[in-house]
């Protein structure tokens, strides 16, 4: 069995082999395979491949045994373009960098530590002691979380422990956990009028495309922030940076983006509108979850996963089984 790793997943052959049972020829690919069949005369149909996105427009991708997606989101992967026979399976681990950026995005945002060492020097300190402007507390602040699921856990996990009060919004979510309240989506524009914080943490599907637009962003609360750490797409790209140039919201913390990089010598910008350039608007560059630790987390399951597979053991994460047809 090969195992071709495509684009960044590359980048870690050396964790996943060192957690395989078995001895596999990994083979690295470059991140233009994921939409280009010029390599997939090498690929067999008893072979793995691992790749975020996967995409086909002309002949169709090898039969392989499983794509190993080395991620949670699956908005990358074109469903149609690959084999029934081929197995999908997802990996999370992220949730614990997601959660701690989310967490330190609240706490800068109410107590701008970065703005106060920025100012304070031996010149400036009897001025900026004396003139000290007092800051914010996330205690007792309402934060919304859409999507409840391990990301949203987490989140809610530690801002409970800093005394804030939680409302989660999932369809599927069961127990309460950390949550004060879990309620169905549609009461998402009934709630957001009582909202400090809104954190983004379902995945894109059909239904949350554009799920914060402009009549919810002008129902938030004119100091709420808005954090986005799962698609920026979930927010309509037009009426957000309207609503953060005209101060209709407080600000937003941006960690996803509307436009990437295909190949490694694109030049693609974020997004239609500068939003960079906006006092109120933090970006940062899909970082969320990007520690040293994620990897081995990641890989180790993975290679897991393969060790299963050459056992003829069932598989974890499992997002279509074999044979369940081309469609999500």
């Amino acid at each position: 069995m090969k195992i071709f790793m495509i684009g960044e997943a590359a980048n870690h052959a050396g964790i996943l082999a060192a957690s395989l049972q078995q001895p596999h020829e990994i083979v690295p690919l470059s991140r233009e395979a994921a939409q280009s069949d010029a390599h997939d005369g090498l690929i067999g149909a008893g072979d793995v491949v691992i790749s975020l996105r996967l995409k086909r427009t002309g002949n169709p991708f090898p039969p392989v045994r499983l794509l190993h997606v080395p991620g949670a989101g699956l908005d990358g992967i074109d469903f149609g373009s690959l084999a029934p026979d081929t197995a999908i399976c997802n990996v999370f681990e992220h949730e614990i960098p997601i959660a701690e950026y989310v967490l330190s995005a609240m706490l800068e945002w109410e107590i701008r530590a970065v703005e106060m060492r920025r100012t304070f020097t031996p010149e400036t300190w009897p001025d900026v002691y004396r003139e000290r402007v007092p800051h914010g507390e996330i205690y007792g602040k309402t934060l919304c979380v859409v999507g409840f699921g391990r990301i949203g856990r987490a989140i809610a996990t530690r801002a409970k422990a800093f005394g804030m009060r939680i409302l989660a919004l999932d369809a599927y979510a069961g127990d309460l956990g950390p949550a004060d309240e879990i309620l169905p989506p549609q009461e998402l524009d009934r709630l957001l009028p009582e909202v400090d914080y809104l954190v983004l943490a379902c995945p894109l599907t059909k239904a949350t495309t554009g799920l914060i637009g402009k009549a919810q962003l002008v129902a938030m609360k004119p100091t709420a922030v808005l954090i986005n750490i799962s698609r920026a797409e979930i927010a309509d790209e037009a009426s957000l940076f309207e609503a953060l140039a005209q101060k209709t919201i407080g600000g937003a913390c941006l960690d996803v983006w509307y436009r990437y990089p295909a190949g490694s010598s694109d030049r693609v910008e974020p997004s239609s509108f500068p939003f960079h350039t906006l006092e109120n608007a933090v970006c940062t560059p899909h970082s969320s979850a990007w520690t040293r630790q994620l990897p081995q987390r990641r890989y180790a399951f993975i290679a897991e996963n393969l060790n299963r597979l050459a056992r003829g053991e069932p598989l974890r994460n499992v997002v279509r089984a074999p044979g369940a047809g081309p469609a999500k």
